[in-house]
Order: C-alpha cells, then structure tokens, then sequence
C-alpha cells in the first residue's frame, strides 16, 4: 500500500476546519505535546505547544494506510502547513473546545 500523502492527511483536517467531518480529541496523550485525535475514522497525531498546532506527526487512514511527519518532511512539508490561517484556527479551537474522549486510539466508539 502506498503511504499517506501531506495532502491526503490535510483534506481530512480541512474537512475537520469546515465542519464536514468531526474532530475527536483523545484523552490518552501520544507523548509530550502530542494530542491523539479521530477524524472520520483517520486517526491522527498533531504536535501542539501550547494551544498552536505545529506538525501533524503521524496519520492513519481507515484503509490502513500511514504517513509520518519523516516522509512528508523529504518533500518539504506536512500537512498542517497546507492549511489556511483559518482553517489552523478552527482546529485549534475545536481542540480547546472538547472534553476529550476516554477511549484509547485503537478503540471505535458507537
């Protein structure tokens, strides 16, 4: 299977920003300044500082495929550079917004 593309992993955060698909925060932290969320099925790790998301570290799809932030960086980007200033606002804020989820990543809820 061919990996993720930045630009794949950004449509889905774009889709996030617009109100298309949810954005489902994790409890369970990915590691320092890594938040863990759901997309639509993609799951997805973004470094954040602060309340500012930086990178998005690594993405899963439904179909099994995966990115990382090393893959997409050999081609000068990551996805969340892709965004417009609103569209990085929006998730940010959605970010902020939620009680996040007690589930861990591997887990569906209903």
């Amino acid at each position: 299977m061919p990996p993720l593309t930045a630009r794949e992993v950004y449509q889905t955060l774009r889709d996030a920003a617009l109100g298309i698909h949810p954005l489902r925060r994790f409890d369970k932290p990915a590691g320092a300044g890594q938040v863990q969320v759901d997309i639509d099925g993609w799951r997805l790790t973004l470094d954040v500082e602060g309340v500012h998301v930086r990178h998005c570290h690594r993405c899963h799809s439904p179909d099994g495929r995966e990115g990382d932030l090393d893959s997409w960086q050999r081609y000068g980007t990551d996805p969340v550079s892709f965004l417009s200033a609103w569209e990085l606002a929006q998730i940010e804020q959605l970010l902020t917004e939620q009680t996040p989820l007690l589930e861990k990543p591997g887990q569906r809820t209903s």
